[in-house]
């Protein structure tokens, strides 16, 4: 993994919650995309090289919404970006990690994606990104 890609925080409103680390951060959210695989949409802020992803979620039954129905507004994840995201995964699955998909996905920001569950990264939901060509 070469370095964290980015931190998805779970929100009710991208824009009430952009508002606010817009004026955290003294930045401006830069992109705004929705991610219809997943029921969600995103806003992107920068922070230095580092990335903020807000995730409003777009459906009732979406990951986002079931997190927060349960957990409330907060951290959701941790991204890695990797060179190679089906040979980290595989070397992953040969480490004993249990990955919630069996094939990287299209993600937010023009990224493959695939997660980690939790139960094997210490309560954690961690996310590879690998850069789309």
């Amino acid at each position: 993994m070469n370095k964290i890609e980015h931190i998805g925080i779970a929100v009710n409103s991208i824009t009430d919650t952009g508002s606010i680390y817009e004026k955290l951060l003294d930045t401006t959210v830069y992109k705004i995309e929705d991610v219809l695989t997943e029921g969600v949409k995103t806003a992107f802020l920068k922070s230095g090289p580092n990335k903020i992803e807000l995730l409003q979620a777009t459906t009732e039954d979406s990951p986002i919404a079931k997190f927060i129905a349960k957990k409330g507004e907060g951290i959701h994840h941790i991204a890695f970006a990797v060179d190679d995201i089906e040979t980290e995964m595989a070397r992953l699955k040969a480490e004993g990690f249990i990955l919630l998909n069996d094939a990287p996905k299209p993600g937010a920001d023009n990224k493959l994606v695939c997660f980690v569950h939790p139960k094997s990264a210490a309560g954690v939901l961690v996310e590879l990104c690998q850069e789309q060509q």
